[in-house]
Parts: structure tokens; sequence; C-alpha cells
């Protein structure tokens, strides 16, 4: 059993070089768009996918490079191929989605007036896995990020974590390594400056070797090109490559 992966871009919320960080993950039969930030139907574009060609969308945490795409999704699905998306997210933030984000944009009286009308609901509780796919199992993971905002990373099929935006945490990485069987790490990554809100590349330089071998890093700034060779073991994840997973 196998996924791949691609990014639709791998750019932080204030890159112009790359899109924002989001991505396609695929098994044979199945496609899910994890996060559609601002940049995301260009993205997609330039990829020659269309939102009829994705299956689900999940949403890691409310911030516009991670949501700001939805409600041209949202339209597109409803108006241009006259079928609802399956929307995967954590309940606690059903209410905030709607109600904060995307009422504002989407309400028509009588057409769209609550977010059902217009995704199909799949609510994940945190801390469970769950099938989505025949092989693809997601966990979500809560992890910290702006105070007061919720923000939860992913656990894929019991071996990939894939970071939503989140400051600093070895005691994670450390437990989801050495007791969970975890050998990808798909990490946001902050540059240069002090980790307030992401993590930054010298704190995961802080990380042993045997974590630093596998983790891959994205949602980097334009200045990514200035680090290439200054990041200890991990490497860079790139926008619109295929990554194969087994």
């Amino acid at each position: 059993m196998s996924i791949q992966l691609q990014m639709l871009g791998t750019g932080s919320a204030f890159a112009r070089r790359y899109f924002n960080n989001n991505a396609l993950l695929y098994d044979d039969e199945f496609t899910l768009l994890i996060d559609c930030g601002v940049t995301a139907p260009m993205a997609l574009h330039q990829l020659n996918v269309s939102f009829d060609d994705i299956d689900a969308v999940l949403i890691t945490h409310i911030h516009a490079d991670h949501v700001g795409g939805l409600e041209e999704l949202a339209f597109t699905m409803k108006f241009k191929y006259k079928r609802k998306m399956i929307l995967y997210i954590a309940d606690t933030l059903i209410d905030t989605l709607w109600e904060h984000t995307l009422r504002g944009g989407l309400y028509q009286d009588g057409e769209i007036m609550t977010l059902e009308d217009i995704f199909i609901i799949r609510p994940l509780s945190p801390g469970q896995a769950q099938f989505i796919s025949n092989q693809i199992t997601l966990e979500m993971i809560p992890t910290e990020h702006i105070p007061g905002k919720k923000s939860y990373s992913l656990y894929v099929n019991e071996h990939i974590f894939y970071s939503a935006d989140m400051t600093f945490s070895s005691s994670l990485l450390a437990e989801l390594v050495h007791n969970r069987a975890c050998n990808v790490i798909l990490h946001d990554c902050q540059l240069t400056g002090p980790g307030e809100v992401h993590t930054t590349l010298q704190e995961l330089l802080t990380l042993p070797e045997d974590i630093q071998r596998i983790i891959y890093l994205m949602h980097y700034g334009d200045n990514k090109d200035e680090f290439v060779g200054a990041t200890g073991l991990m490497t860079f994840l790139e926008q619109h490559l295929i990554y194969d997973y087994p």
C-alpha cells in the first residue's frame, strides 16, 4: 500500500516565490486536498487539476493561507460541478470556519445558509485515527500555533507526520519517532527570526540526528535558496514534485 504527496505550494503566508503551503494526498482512487489557501486555485490550475478532480478537502486551522481558497472551491463545486465536496475538519473548528471565515462571502438567503449547504461535513475528533479512503488513515493531533487559536497537525497512515503551522515541540517529535513508528516528518520551518508562532530552523537543528534525517522542510520564505546546505540532515520539500510513501 502506497500513497503520494504533491505540495501545491511550500511557501509561508507571506512568500511570493512559492504558493501557500497546501498539498494533494493521493492513493489509487482518492485525492485529498490538505488545506485550501488563497493561492490554491492558481496552483491547481498550473498543475491542470480542477476542483472536480478532488474527492475531499481537509482543513488544519483557520488562517487565509490555509482556508482563503475555500469560498472559490465551494462556489465552483456548487454552481459549475453541481455537487458538494467532502470537508474533513476538527469538530472544534466547524462553527468558527463558518461564522468567522466563510459566512460573509458564501451566505445566500434560501440557498447557502449553513456550512452543510455547501459541504458534506465529516468531523474528525482529535486523537482518533480514521480511515478516509481504503489506503489513507488520518489522525488530527492538536499542536500549538497562535495562542487561543486551535490548530491540528496530521498523522498519516501511522508513520507520516504532517505539521500544521506550529511552534517547536521536540517532545512530540520524539514521541512520534521513538514510540509511534514515525519515519517521515514534513515540518513547517521559519528560516529566520524568533519562533513566536512557527518552528524555526535553528530549533529544528537542535534535534538529534536520527530525527533530523527524516525531516523534510516546508512553509518556508522566499529566501529558501540561501539556506540550501545549511539545514543539517534535513531536506527541503519542493512544490509540485510528487513524493511516494510506501
